[in-house]
């Protein structure tokens, strides 16, 4: 009796050869992690952001190809200057975020306007923008939050934001058919954003996955492998993919 094992050819097509994909705050954890794991894909990449030195670091960490472009969510003509040099495209990933968290009587007017920029005003910008660009198949995907379904005190800007986000990505799915849009909502990830916490982050992470349905917190692959269902899914659109452990259910 022989036995045989399968392997996949060295030479074999990578899974997102020909494809580009447009990663907006690509100079942050989980956006880099998106960009290798595309890049390693075989992807070509357009990476954004404000801090043009993290992206340019993103760029040098991956196998392929990527161009960075500065860009600012919150200004209509960086977006459409974005659009520009992204051309055409087959995905387009937002996770950003500009959150004006604090007590209600300390809210400041531009503070907030920043924070609806980064998750309402800004993508219904970009969607003007980008969607006549997007190739058959595509799709533009954006980062909502678990706050919206689990508000918190101080936390009401970002329970808003985050709740908009989610009906906008409904009503363009719609308006700019069949282009597919999606949302991503988070919960509590660690992806470096709680190392800020010093001694006390296990403690905050472990009290997370207690109470949570999963038992445990996020990984950025996680929120990764969520969004490579988002594009690769031709089915889905006009949906918020929650991978938050269950923890807007706790």
């Amino acid at each position: 009796m022989s036995s045989s094992t399968s392997t996949t050819p060295a030479d074999a097509p990578l899974k997102r050869a020909g494809q580009r994909l447009v990663v907006v705050g690509a100079g942050s954890a989980i956006g880099r992690h998106l960009a290798r794991t595309a890049s390693a894909e075989g992807a070509d990449l357009v990476l954004a952001g404000p801090d043009l030195a993290k992206l340019e670091q993103t760029a040098a960490e991956l196998p392929g190809t990527a161009r960075t472009v500065r860009f600012d969510i919150t200004d209509e003509a960086s977006i459409a200057h974005l659009a520009e040099e992204a051309g055409a495209f087959d995905h387009f990933v937002s996770t950003a975020a500009v959150p004006a968290n604090g007590p209600l009587s300390e809210l400041v007017p531009e503070d907030v306007q920043r924070a609806f920029a980064a998750k309402v005003t800004g993508p219904l910008f970009l969607a003007k923008h980008l969607a006549g660009q997007a190739r058959e198949g595509g799709s533009l995907t954006f980062f909502s939050g678990v706050a919206a379904w689990r508000p918190a005190p101080e936390r009401t800007v970002m329970a808003t934001t985050n709740g908009a986000l989610a009906f906008l990505v409904q009503a363009l799915a719609v308006e700019i058919a069949p282009l597919r849009v999606n949302a991503v909502s988070p919960g509590i990830v660690d992806s470096g954003a709680w190392d800020k916490l010093g001694a006390d982050k296990r403690a905050f992470l472990q009290s997370v996955a207690a109470s949570n349905p999963a038992r445990r917190v996020g990984t950025p692959d996680d929120l990764v492998a969520a969004v490579l269902f988002a594009i690769d899914n031709p089915y889905v659109t006009g949906t918020v993919l929650h991978v938050d452990g269950g923890g807007r259910l706790a």
